[in-house]
This record gives C-alpha cells, sequence and structure tokens, in this order.
C-alpha cells in the first residue's frame, strides 16, 4: 500500500473515531502515530473539534503518540490513554552485546508486532525503555527474551520521564540569522539547498508540527524534528560575532 493511501485511509479513520466518541458519548483511541499521520490529524482538527480531543505518547519527550477523541467535560468521567511502559534489560550485562534502536524494534516486531501499537524507544546505555498499548504488555513481557543474540528481560517501568531523560549535547553555531533553514543546514553539516529539500519533502517539524515555511525564524524552547537527520531544541540567540553573525544555541538529541 502507498504511503498516499495509507494517509487517506488515516484521514477517514479519524473521522470515524471522532463521530463514534460523539456519538456513542465514549472515548475512542487511535493507534500510535507519527509525525505525518499527527500532521493529517492537526489538518483535520478544525472539523474534529466538536469531539474533543487529546494526545499522549506516554512522556513529554515521545514523537509518537495516541490521539484520544471525547473529553470529561463532555463525557462526565476520564478514561486514561491505553499506554503502558516497558522496559528491557540484559540478563547478564557483563556479556550483551551493543543494542541499538534498530535491534530492540526488530526484536519486538519480530513478536509479531504492528508498528502502529508500538511507541518511542529510549535506549540507555545496554537497556532500552519504550511505549505500546496496553493491551500487547502482558505478551511483550512474556516473550521478548532475546535481542539480537543478547537474552533480555522486559518488565513494567515506573518513573518513565526519568527513564527517558535524553542525552543532549550542547553545541553554539553561527548563522546569518535564526532561520530555520539555515540553522538546519549548519548543525547538520548540510548544503543550503539540501536543507530546502527537506521541507519540500515534509520532512522537519517544529514542535510536532509540519514545517511548511522554511524562512521561521526560530523560537526559544522550539523543538526541531528533521527526519533522517534527528531532533535538536533551539536555546536561543547567545550575542553577535565580530563578522556580523548570529551566534545562537542548541541541544542535540542524541
Amino acid at each position: 500500500m502507498t504511503e498516499e493511501k495509507e494517509l487517506q485511509q488515516l484521514k477517514k479513520r479519524l473521522i470515524e473515531l471522532a463521530d463514534r466518541s460523539y456519538r456513542d458519548n465514549i472515548y475512542t483511541f487511535t493507534p500510535f502515530l507519527g509525525l505525518a499521520g499527527q500532521q493529517i490529524f492537526y489538518e483535520l482538527q478544525p472539523e474534529l473539534a466538536y469531539a474533543g480531543w487529546g494526545m499522549e505518547g506516554g512522556s513529554p519527550l515521545c514523537e509518537r503518540k495516541i490521539i484520544r477523541f471525547g473529553s470529561e467535560v463532555a463525557l462526565g468521567y476520564e478514561e486514561p490513554y491505553p499506554v503502558a511502559c516497558l522496559k528491557v534489560e540484559p540478563l547478564t550485562p557483563k556479556f550483551a552485546e551493543p543494542l541499538t534502536h534498530r535491534d530492540f524494534l526488530g526484536a519486538i516486531m519480530n513478536l509479531g508486532m504492528e508498528r502502529d501499537r508500538i511507541g518511542d524507544i529510549f535506549v540507555r546505555e545496554q537497556a532500552a525503555v519504550f511505549f505500546c498499548q496496553d493491551v500487547i504488555a502482558s505478551y511483550l513481557m512474556e516473550n521478548l527474551q532475546q535481542v539480537k543474540h543478547t537474552r533480555v528481560r522486559c518488565f513494567g517501568a515506573e518513573e518513565a520521564e526519568e527513564l527517558c531523560a535524553p542525552v543532549l549535547e550542547s553545541v553554539s553555531i553561527s548563522v546569518a540569522s535564526p532561520r530555520i533553514d539555515g540553522v538546519v543546514s549548519k548543525l547538520y553539516n548540510i548544503p543550503r539547498s539540501r536543507s530546502l529539500e527537506l521541507f519540500r519533502a515534509g520532512r522537519v517539524y517544529v514542535d510536532g508540527r509540519l514545517a511548511e515555511n522554511n524562512s521561521y525564524s526560530l523560537r526559544e524552547g522550539d523543538t526541531v524534528t528533521v527526519r533522517g537527520f534527528g531532533r535538536f531544541l533551539y536555546t536561543g540567540e547567545q550575542g553577535e560575532t565580530r563578522k556580523g553573525k548570529v551566534r545562537i544555541g542548541a541541544k542535540l538529541y542524541r
């Protein structure tokens, strides 16, 4: 199935979920959506506002999120998001091989999981913390026993935000202005023309929303995701260089 057809189906599904929530007075939930899927929702949001909505991924740091239709004000009760937080760690850390995000995701998917049932995965040293739909949590805890050649155990995790705390690298660069295309170009060491291609391809997001204006001036606190390159937090201007350029700060997610 093409990506365009998948997005069209998602539009239809979002409308169906909003209608069902409003009609039956119940909460309805999407699977985990990536940034492209969330952007489809934002485009539909004005016509779905009647149902009430919220968005949650398990932690403020998560990019993949579940959309919930319905609200406590309208329905008279609260229902939590169907999200569980799990941790995976080697049974014998001393003999564990280096494991990446792809390794952990691959092991989960090999258990027959669809990608939209799994949220963000945060790798910390030899372990990983990840979010999933709560209905599959028990299955994963029982069956996720190996990642690559390393034997592991999977169990419920608490204090998710602490466990998911990102590793940030502070950097300082000089640019003509805090225009987002120039900052992306300099931070990721790519030509300005390549940076513009990323915007045209819909691969740049600011605070989870598609960045359609490549001349947008970044504001302190903006979180920018460049699909295929990474994510950074813009921390603001730091002054002017002797050559008249602006020195800005950013924190790269590692």
